[in-house]
């Protein structure tokens, strides 16, 4: 809760800047925000918790009909002016229950972990790769690109696809810079009518939010032009996946230096990390299956995690609980320099909040326990014998999300880190996802089966 003279300046701030109305953003257990919409005048009540929800009502929030509401207390440490309707303030917000910190929200959670992590002097920092599709959706749901001329078979860095879609990228990237968030880098990607964005890592509770306000920013400019941006981890069986990469280090609170980043020379590894940065992998690697389900937690999300799949090449998607350098083979890896990890396993479903959390609580138990990785995996792992990769100890990931949902399950860190009320709703939700997928009938089983026998 914030002091009568905070709400005040931030009320007076906003009106000078044309503010009418305030969003308070709270997410469910998809990573989907939700909220009331507030006048500017009511900000003070907003602040104090005064918009009530019925949680019944939502993916997630553990309630059952009988319960009390729940309530929700925005971030004003955090607030965005929609760059396309100054009017509107988006803030995120934290749900509260009976007037305290509500469990069961992922941001709620993550903010405990780090919390915990101060404790040990620690903060992270956490850089989100934005990959999103631009697609047309036709009236039967199909999608498509909209670009003709976007048809390449490796349409990576390829100028003409960017160029041809500017006016939307150009809106994305001015919007970005009118937030502050330093975008240095953005292209067309390795799926036709897919872009990616690159912007500076921040702390990673703000890292998350910018995620969340950054795929209602794209989705509003795609739908100015009648397009959908989607996120989707897999919209087409034989083109690249939507990835969302976590790239994760930890600063030391009171000086705020990087405790992973080293000299390469320094590292005996020679990837540049320190050893703090290679227990926090061991940590990561040792809970890798479980986490998978936050990283990827949708059916589709799988689709997305194979080694070959409708492509006549290798997907680029990690399939292995594995770490190296600068080798995407691995669903961990040390970018080029060092100084952090990378989990290439996380995609564009991901709820941020959930995943950072339990990829923080994994890392710190690998520093608390001083987990060694072993050696890093320089190799094309997709092309190693199974005899070989046993030899090392690399598993595979989850090929499904009814197997990494088992996993995430059965893992006591996700217990102790959500406690058993947050981790049996994303498992009881995420169960039924995959009952309902698994029990639909799709054209392609019509296709195959229904003149066969």
């Amino acid at each position: 809760m914030y002091s009568s003279d905070k709400i005040q300046q931030t009320q007076q701030h906003l009106a000078e800047r044309g503010v009418r109305y305030c969003i308070g953003a709270f997410v469910d257990i998809h990573g989907v925000p939700k909220a009331k919409v507030v006048p500017l005048a009511h900000l003070p009540q907003m602040a104090s918790g005064s918009e009530r929800y019925t949680g019944y009502a939502l993916d997630g929030l553990g309630q059952a009909p009988n319960d009390d509401e729940i309530t929700s207390v925005p971030d004003l440490d955090r607030i965005v002016q929609l760059p396309w309707e100054p009017k509107i303030a988006w803030m995120p917000a934290d749900n509260y229950f009976q007037g305290k910190p509500y469990a069961l929200n992922t941001r709620v959670a993550l903010k405990a972990m780090l919390a915990q992590a101060a404790q040990f002097g620690f903060g992270m920092n956490l850089g989100i790769e934005c990959e999103v599709y631009v697609l047309r959706q036709h009236a039967d749901g199909t999608l498509s690109v909209p670009n003709a001329d976007d048809k390449l078979v490796k349409p990576c860095y390829d100028v003409r696809g960017f160029i041809d879609n500017f006016r939307w990228l150009d809106q994305i990237a001015s919007a970005m810079d009118e937030l502050g968030w330093d975008l240095y880098s953005f292209d067309h990607e390795d799926g036709n009518g897919q872009y990616e964005f690159d912007f500076q890592y921040a702390d990673a509770l703000t890292m998350c939010d910018r995620l969340i306000f950054f795929r209602e920013m794209a989705k509003h400019y795609a739908r100015e032009q009648g397009l959908i941006a989607t996120m989707m981890p897999k919209p087409f069986a034989n083109r690249t996946g939507t990835g969302a990469h976590f790239n994760m280090s930890l600063y030391e609170l009171g000086s705020g230096q990087n405790a992973f980043a080293c000299a390469p020379a320094d590292d005996p590894r020679g990837l540049g990390l320190t050893e703090l940065g290679y227990y926090f992998i061991g940590g990561i690697l040792r809970h890798g299956k479980a986490l998978c389900a936050a990283f990827a937690p949708t059916v589709n999300s799988y689709k997305r995690l194979v080694r070959q799949g409708a492509m006549s090449y290798f997907s680029w998607a990690p399939v292995f609980n594995s770490y190296g350098s600068n080798n995407r083979t691995n669903s961990l890896r040390v970018p080029s320099g060092g100084g952090r990890c990378e989990a290439r396993n996380a995609d564009g479903s991901v709820n941020p909040y959930l995943a950072a959390t339990l990829a923080l609580a994994a890392g710190l138990e690998g520093i608390r326990e001083r987990i060694d990785p072993g050696k890093p995996n320089e190799d094309n792992l997709y092309a190693i014998g199974e005899a070989e990769r046993r030899a090392r100890g690399i598993d595979f990931l989850p090929q499904t999300l009814q197997e990494a949902v088992a996993e995430f399950a059965a893992d006591p860190l996700i217990e102790h880190t959500l406690g058993s009320e947050l981790r049996d709703e994303f498992v009881h939700y995420k169960s039924l996802e995959w009952q309902s997928y698994h029990q639909s009938v799709s054209a392609w089983e019509i296709e195959r089966y229904s003149q066969a026998f």
